[in-house]
């Protein structure tokens, strides 16, 4: 099936989740759901429903709030996943069930250990299985870029023929180069025989930095869906990044002649999200969203984007929302014109109790800051430890001296469960002394991945973001903190990424669902 639209599925919530320490509570995933509708993506993939408990209830909790895009979960061509996802998307308005079964020789022969005709048989099972929970059945062939075209081109026609109205051709290891890839997509849908009564699809991964590259040339080859995710976020090198395929779509629009429901104003707000969330920081000279995106350094491009911006420009800032929802709030704004700004955000800091707290910090930081921009805003809310539930540690005081010649101290003190713990260390820094201080209470068996600190806004009274990776027995989380004080602000996502480590570990996928 062609048409001049090209939907749009973004699964940043299932696939972008599941590069390692990028897990998103269930308040966090509902945020996000409610920016890419705002956003405009025809689909959004909430997450894989049968994994655990809070999967299940992440998906249940975007599919109870999100209403002009479909809400999708990924299921394996198994019945329980698939009930479990039909269950969890029971509130969507628009709801779309995803499921799937690995079709290249190793697959089958190694994971799955089954027959090709086994194969068959069971994704035809799973299709109309699906089918009788919703209309909208998506099917994928896992490693489809590795598999057999001629048996893609049978399973294919099978599973349109049981009710699966999308057929998805993942790129799953990133292995294709897009003049082959694009080739295996025209060509499967030339020679199955039922495509005309689909719309075939592509998923592609970037471990060759090609997943964009291939899933154009898959679309100039008839594909009408493309799968990707905000900022490119995915397991090993990522997805198929939305922004770039967005914009390449409106940039080469004599080359591909589709349109999409996407608001591009709202790309980089969408972005900024993501990566407060993930605490996975945008590198500057990301394409469309990247802090260096549109800024020209050499003195031949400043003269020339100043006497004519297309000279060096091929789309406007303004236009993916570098200059979009600059609302600025401060120290004189009320609760009104904060909570709005808020829910304009996408964000609910919850009961009475829960937009009070937020607003009091709202005030603190309007005492230290004299322009409050969304960024601020988005930091202020993800650093709350308060909405994702009790934290297990808190801290109360931070004192820290440092002198040159000396290595600095750090004094802390933390609230554990109720309880004052005073602690102090010396490090080779002041953010060292501090991680050390907070160690000899909590005592954690954690080691540090990542310490990384972005300025959330220009200037020198700007926020600082510091995100903070820890792994302890195989399992990696992220802590965001955000202060005008960099040491606090440290401080903050360590504590943060200790508290998500003592929680109970809620994402376990009963097999990996590397689409």
């Amino acid at each position: 099936m062609t048409t001049n639209n090209l939907v749009i599925f973004d699964t940043t919530m299932r696939d972008g989740e599941q590069s390692p320490g990028a897990s998103m509570s269930r308040d966090e995933k509902v945020r996000i759901g409610k920016t890419l509708e705002r956003l405009g993506v025809d689909v959004m993939e909430a997450g894989f429903a049968i994994a655990s408990k809070g999967d299940f209830e992440a998906v249940r909790a975007v599919a109870s709030v999100v209403k002009e895009s479909t809400v999708c979960s990924l299921a394996r061509a198994h019945d329980k996943d698939i009930e479990a996802a039909a269950e969890a998307l029971e509130p969507a308005a628009r709801k779309r069930i995803h499921t799937f079964i690995a079709t290249s020789p190793i697959h089958m022969k190694y994971k799955l250990k089954m027959e090709p005709d086994q194969v068959v048989e069971q994704a035809v099972a799973a299709v109309k299985k699906a089918r009788q929970y919703c209309d909208d059945v998506e099917f994928s062939a896992e490693d489809a870029g590795r598999s057999d075209p001629d048996f893609l081109c049978r399973i294919f026609e099978a599973v349109i023929a049981a009710g699966a109205g999308t057929i998805n051709i993942p790129d799953t290891v990133g292995y294709a180069l897009p003049h082959e890839f694009g080739a295996l997509v025209g060509d499967v849908m030339a020679r199955t025989a039922n495509s005309d009564r689909a719309i075939f699809s592509v998923h592609c991964h970037n471990d060759l930095g090609l997943a964009v590259a291939n899933s154009l040339a898959a679309v100039q080859q008839g594909a009408r869906q493309v799968e990707c995710t905000i900022n490119g976020l995915g397991e090993r090198a990522g997805n198929a990044s939305l922004e770039e395929i967005v914009m390449a779509m409106r940039v080469r629009k004599d080359l591909m002649a589709l349109d999409t429901r996407i608001d591009t104003t709202q790309i980089v707000p969408a972005s900024r999200l993501v990566s407060s969330i993930t605490g996975f920081a945008v590198q500057p000279n990301k394409a469309i969203v990247g802090a260096n995106a549109f800024a020209h350094e050499a003195g031949i491009h400043q003269d020339g984007v100043l006497k004519h911006r297309e000279t060096y420009e091929i789309m406007a800032a303004e236009d993916v929302g570098w200059s979009a929802n600059r609302m600025v709030l401060g120290k004189h704004s009320g609760r009104a014109a904060f909570k709005s700004r808020l829910e304009e955000l996408g964000i609910e800091p919850g009961d009475d109790n829960d937009f009070g707290d937020a607003f009091v910090r709202f005030k603190a930081l309007a005492d230290k800051k004299h322009d409050i921009f969304d960024e601020d805003l988005v930091a202020l809310v993800s650093g709350n430890e308060s909405m994702d539930g009790a934290a297990m540690f808190t801290l109360t005081n931070l004192n820290v001296t440092s002198q040159l010649g000396t290595n600095p101290n750090a004094a802390v003190s933390l609230d554990v469960q109720g309880e004052g713990v005073d602690s102090s260390a010396q490090g080779d820094g002041p953010v060292d002394a501090v991680f050390k201080a907070i160690e000899k209470i909590a005592q954690s068996g954690c080691e540090q991945k990542l310490y990384n600190v972005n300025a959330i806004t220009s200037g020198t009274e700007s926020q600082g973001e510091v995100t903070v990776r820890l792994e302890r027995a195989g399992r990696i989380v992220n802590g965001v903190g955000a202060d005008t004080d960099i040491v606090v602000a440290s401080a903050k996502a360590y504590l943060h990424a200790l508290n998500q480590m003592m929680r109970p570990q809620l994402r376990q996928h009963p097999q990996a669902s590397g689409v």
